[in-house]
Parts: structure tokens; C-alpha cells; sequence
């Protein structure tokens, strides 16, 4: 494991002239689930857009394997193995299961493994096996949200961000797609989650940070910041 494995450091992203994110660092560790929690407008969603390249830094640097990628077109970021899943899950609802897995393989490395893939996907999520020539608009949300995990999983991820893995979904349906995730490190995945389910999150995550405001105002280990009392006020009303 390695904890440099993605470094920020001082990363600020700014829509015009106002601040999302400010000088914030953290380290991402090899094979670990590394979680950043906060309310809403924290600036969760903006640092995964910025790591994947879709809003450019207004200052900072962003290391990935020890390569600075800060300024590196999306498409490279890719390619190095950073995949993320978006909020809202943005299946083409007009594709078959299969079909939508399949345009997860974009990169290079992807491509040469589409068959594998597959396999593999239908084997971490069977329900979807039984569903691959079903249209993506008639699944269920929890299933929708299976399809986007596994679609993520067929760029052949050294990293797979989420943002809001569990957003709209029923207890128990969150409670499977928190399990999944658990499982995706288990067979060696390294996970950047942002949810705003802070106490779910914090039990499954190995390390956490805690945004505020586009601040950083705690990290530690996932256990550590479970039990601090002003965590457990502020994001969870125990």
C-alpha cells in the first residue's frame, strides 16, 4: 500500500470568481476506501469533478501514481485508471444492460478486456446477469445504480471515485450498494466514496476527511472521525 498512491496537495477550484474548494490536501492509499463526507455545497462533488478532469484546478497539484496529472485532459485520466461514478448514476435508459456496460469500456487497456469484463460484472452483480438484455430506463433505482457500479468497473479501474453511491435509495437497497462497495476493495479496488450518508459511510471506509464550506476542518482514520462528538452532532444529530 501506498499512501501517496493519490496526493493532493492545496488543490482550490473556483466557479468564477467564487471558491468551491481552498487549499485542500489529502492522500488516497493503495487498496484502502478512503471517504470525504460533508453536508450539501461542501465541495464534495466539485473535488471529484476536479479529479477527473472536468473543472480545472485554480490552483494546486494532483498526483496519481507519482505523475502530476493536474492539468492532464480527462480522457488521459482515464486511461492512468481513474474512473468515477456520478451522482444520479446517468445510464442511457434506451440501452440494454449489456450494452451500457459495454460503453464503460473506453480506454485502451479496457477494450482489450471487454469479454472478462463482462463476465466479471455479471458475477459481482447477478441481478444484472439476469437483466442484460433489459433496457436501462426499466430497472429499479437500486438496480440503475448496480449497472452504473459495474459499468465503472469495465474501464478496468486502478481508482473508481463515487459520488453519492446511495443518493434516492431505499435503507436497504443503500445497504446492499454500501456491501458492494466493500466488496469491490475486497477484491483490490482503491475507493474515493463522497456520500452524504456520513455514519454508513465512516463504518465501511478505511480513512476520512471531513469538508466544510470547501474546507477541510478534520481527517483522521474513518474510525477516529466516527467518533468524535462534534462529527456525530453536526452530521449524524446523535
Amino acid at each position: 500500500m501506498s499512501p501517496s498512491f493519490l496526493k493532493i496537495s492545496n488543490l482550490s477550484v473556483a466557479y468564477e470568481q467564487v471558491y468551491a474548494l481552498r487549499d485542500f490536501s489529502c492522500n488516497v492509499e493503495e487498496g484502502r476506501i478512503t471517504a470525504l463526507v460533508g453536508s450539501n455545497g461542501a465541495g464534495k462533488t466539485t473535488f471529484l469533478r476536479t479529479l477527473s478532469g472536468l473543472l480545472e484546478a485554480k490552483q494546486g497539484v494532483i498526483e496519481f501514481d507519482n505523475a502530476d496529472i493536474t492539468y492532464l485532459p480527462s480522457h488521459k485520466r482515464v486511461e492512468a485508471g481513474l474512473t468515477m461514478v456520478p451522482e444520479g448514476r446517468l445510464i442511457f435508459p434506451d440501452f440494454t444492460v449489456e450494452q451500457n456496460l459495454k460503453i464503460g469500456a473506453v480506454s485502451k487497456r479496457a477494450l482489450g478486456q471487454v469479454e472478462d469484463s463482462l463476465e466479471n460484472s455479471y458475477k459481482i452483480f447477478p441481478k444484472l446477469d439476469q437483466r442484460r438484455h433489459q433496457l436501462g430506463g426499466t430497472l429499479s433505482g437500486g438496480e440503475q445504480q448496480m449497472l452504473a457500479l459495474a459499468r465503472g468497473m469495465m474501464a478496468c479501474p486502478r481508482l473508481l471515485m463515487l459520488d453519492e453511491p446511495t443518493l434516492g435509495l431505499a435503507p436497504l437497497i443503500s445497504d446492499a450498494i454500501f456491501e458492494m462497495v466493500v466488496h469491490l476493495k475486497q477484491i483490490g479496488i482503491t475507493i474515493l466514496i463522497v456520500e452524504q450518508d456520513v455514519n454508513r459511510t465512516l463504518q465501511i471506509a478505511d480513512n476520512a476527511y471531513v469538508l466544510e464550506n470547501g474546507v477541510s476542518i478534520m481527517e483522521g482514520t474513518a474510525r477516529e472521525i466516527l467518533t468524535d462528538p462534534k462529527v456525530r452532532e453536526s452530521y449524524m444529530g446523535i
